[in-house]
């Protein structure tokens, strides 16, 4: 569904424009006639054939944004840090939560329109598991890992600044994949590495899964669509990390990792990676938050009133990733 005409034509800044999300947005609303501001803070890699504005700034750096709201109507707030290893040197909560309230104040002193807020499934309590997860589930508290902490307390700064008047309201992803992964996103180097056999096993569990065109598509509906206060969550399906290999393998025809290892056999390992990872260098393999995530992320969340409000129509996981590995291959990622 397209934007008629008189809705056309903004001007729409958006934080993390170079991420995953970002990028994607960026291109679909330039096509729709927007002038789109992108904020980055270093890397414009994806962004350099689009016709968007880059600003340069820093979201710890109130002085920085200024240029970058000045005059906008639209506030897409992606930039994030994500984490599966802590927040050892406080950077995480410091971008996550204390940028969010810079630009929510800045948003308020310079007259923004709409504040559209992307928060995260993991700012939701995964218990109980037989329960549906929607919008009414209650936010994690201090004993959560420190990402999902920090995209809560994000969180409520939005919805306490649409009580105070600003037109503000929350989208909420769960685990993204899809095409234009230029970085690429976690997830994007969770299928890369599937392919690569740089997985020597997988575990049981799995994520909810959602096509990053289809986050899009609810993103721009919310611009007119979007109701001040509310949040919307943006599910896809839940597969399993051995489901989701079989789809690669089907799309690609290379043979992926088909070994399964029990949940107490990757725990028993977790002290080696962590050891190797910090050896190297490298981002570990898994840590214990990631393996809470497929331990313990709900497999019942419900995306009923994005679908309502926002017509969010997410496709099959078969379809996104035929299309993400078609992607990868075009852009020499399989190589």
């Amino acid at each position: 569904m397209r934007l008629s005409p008189k809705e056309t034509d903004m001007i729409i800044a958006i934080t993390g424009a170079n991420g995953h999300v970002g990028v994607n947005l960026c291109k679909e609303l330039i096509d729709l006639g927007h002038e789109v501001r992108a904020l980055v803070h270093k890397n414009t890699k994806g962004l350099e054939k689009l016709d968007v504005k880059i600003f340069k700034g820093d979201l710890l750096n109130k002085a920085s944004l200024i240029p970058f709201l000045e005059g906008a109507e639209i506030v897409f707030h992606l930039a994030a840090k994500i984490s599966i290893t802590g927040d050892s040197h406080g950077s995480v909560r410091a971008i996550n939560t204390e940028g969010t309230r810079f630009m929510i104040e800045l948003s308020k002193e310079l007259g923004i329109r709409r504040f559209i807020h992307f928060s995260s499934i993991h700012a939701f309590r995964q218990e109980p598991h037989d329960q549906v997860l929607d919008e009414t589930r209650p936010l994690v508290e201090e004993k959560a890992f420190a990402y999902d902490r920090s995209k809560a307390d994000g969180e409520r700064i939005v919805m306490n600044a649409a009580k105070d008047g600003l037109d503000a309201f929350v989208l909420s992803p769960t685990a993204i994949v899809g095409p234009m992964d230029y970085e690429p996103s976690l997830m994007g180097k969770a299928l890369l590495q599937l392919y690569h056999h740089q997985i020597p096993a997988l575990v049981p569990g799995g994520y909810n899964w959602v096509d990053v065109r289809d986050i899009v598509q609810a993103a721009v509906q919310s611009i007119e669509k979007g109701r001040k206060g509310e949040k919307y969550l943006l599910a896809g399906h839940w597969h399993s990390l051995p489901e989701v290999a079989r789809f690669i393998e089907k799309h690609t025809g290379k043979k992926v990792v088909r070994t399964v290892m029990p949940f107490w056999l990757a725990w028993i390992g977790l002290p080696f990676i962590t050891l190797y990872s910090r050896i190297s260098r490298r981002t570990p393999l898994y840590t214990c938050e990631s393996l809470a995530i497929i331990i313990k992320g709900s497999k019942q969340i419900s995306h009923e009133k994005a679908s309502r409000e926002l017509g969010f129509r997410p496709r099959s996981m078969d379809e996104t990733v035929q299309d993400i590995m078609n992607w990868f291959d075009m852009n020499g990622y399989l190589n």
